[in-house]
């Protein structure tokens, strides 16, 4: 049997979900170290992209920046900050994957903000409105779309990543596929590995799917329809 074959076998015996330290146990581990990650890259990233794109200033250059922390390996932060005050455990993880998930939270929450418009922003300038109600009666509604898109990304990145929280004894799903490599690929550990894998690419594969539905839900019908347009008159044009 090929270890695919061996990793559906692992999956559909009940009790690698119910045993203690099992799958169930593993996947709620994932989901509570994405959640706080994902909500701590949004208390960071969201407020300094809505206030930079508010401001039209400075902008370019931070969304440059936090891009740039991209390129720093999650393998690597996860190996200094357990040995920081924070040690090992999930704290670390949580920081890490938050640290991966402010780019895209950022630059989508200045990005929305930047392409309202200018005529709006000064009709609603006209109307009397300041700038504290233009940013919560105007900029924020428009700019949901975008803020919805950039959660949706920071998500899958970190549900997909989290994987790695396993190597420094962080819990998650990844503990599943490490458990696999320390029993042997010819004990049958090939299976479980390939197992864990699966679970943590369907887990991504379902939040993928839910937010892209709330992302479209949270869209207003004028803009998808402006969309719709758009992609319209790209095809159409020789």
């Amino acid at each position: 049997m090929s270890y695919f074959g061996e990793g559906i076998t692992w999956l559909n015996d009940p009790l690698n979900w119910t045993n203690p330290g099992g799958l169930l146990d593993r996947l709620t581990e994932h989901l509570v170290i994405s959640f706080w990650a994902v909500l701590l890259g949004c208390v960071i990233g969201w407020p300094l992209g809505i206030w930079l794109g508010h401001r039209g200033k400075g902008g370019g250059p931070v969304v440059t920046v936090a891009n740039l922390t991209l390129a720093v390996p999650t393998l690597a932060l996860l190996t200094i900050l357990p040995l920081t005050p924070l040690g090992f455990g999930k704290p670390p993880v949580v920081v890490a994957l938050a640290v991966f998930a402010v780019p895209p939270l950022l630059a989508n929450a200045y990005t929305g903000l930047r392409s309202i418009d200018p005529e709006t922003r000064e009709a609603a300038r006209g109307m009397g409105l300041s700038g504290g109600q233009l940013l919560r009666r105007v900029e924020l509604p428009l700019s949901v779309p975008y803020l919805a898109a950039g959660l949706r990304t920071a998500a899958v990145q970190v549900v997909a990543t989290a994987a790695l929280a396993a190597l420094v004894n962080g819990g998650g799903l990844g503990q599943v596929i490490s458990a696999g490599f320390g029993i042997g690929m010819s004990n049958g550990g090939g299976g479980q590995i390939v197992a864990g894998g699966l679970a943590v690419a369907l887990l991504a594969l379902l939040v993928e799917g839910v937010l892209a539905l709330v992302q479209r839900l949270v869209t207003p019908r004028a803009l998808r329809a402006g969309k719709r347009r758009r992609r319209a008159v790209t095809v159409t044009t020789p």
